[in-house]
């Protein structure tokens, strides 16, 4: 599948210290075992002037405090807290200066954040979503990129998760309903 550089952003979703990391309070050995095919992916990408992406899940202490319902720390315990080092994106995937980052503090990373404003500016139309976990943030960010009408491509051998299953049913989920799945070795850059 050939993509066009000038149209298209990389998503990596959420690989941080607190969940790629051993040491992370949500780790999850699939999310560490993506790092390193999203390296690659990245590079290519980045090689051919594609946009790079990366979402970071941040949660100021207080973030629910006042929750009636919506209350990530009672469903997973406190994680990825603002100016903590699990919040930190994995030193495996450098963040360059080209590259954007986009705080979210819920599974979606175009819930109240800049992130549809900043691709629509840019012209992108192709979202390559991969990162973690596949079906909490990569699903909720694929589904909501979908109903933005952009075209979101699910890669499925850079997407982690915690359990097999959970994975396998994020990508048969979006590959039914609002996307297409792919493998990285499918993916060309015009410049590649």
């Amino acid at each position: 599948m050939h993509l066009e550089p000038n149209d298209t952003a990389v998503v990596v979703v959420d690989m941080q210290n607190g969940f790629c990391h051993p040491d992370g309070s949500l780790y999850a050995p699939g999310s560490e075992t993506v790092i390193e095919p999203i390296a690659d992916l990245v590079e290519r990408a980045a090689g051919a002037d594609a946009a790079v992406v990366y979402t970071r899940d941040v949660h100021p202490p207080e973030q629910f405090d006042d929750a009636h319902y919506y209350d990530e720390f009672e469903q997973w315990g406190e994680h990825v807290l603002e100016g903590s080092w699990e919040a930190e994106i994995v030193d495996e995937l450098p963040v360059e200066a080209a590259d954007h980052v986009v705080e979210k503090h819920t599974y979606d990373a175009f819930y109240n954040t800049e992130l549809e404003g900043w691709l629509n500016a840019r012209g992108i139309d192709d979202l390559v979503i991969c990162g973690t976990l596949a079906n909490v943030c990569v699903l909720h960010t694929g589904g909501s990129a979908g109903l933005r009408d952009f075209r979101p491509l699910m890669v499925e051998d850079c997407i982690g998760a915690i359990e097999d299953d959970h994975k396998a049913y994020a990508i048969d989920h979006a590959d039914w309903l609002f996307g297409e799945v792919v493998d990285s070795d499918a993916l060309a850059f015009d410049d590649d």
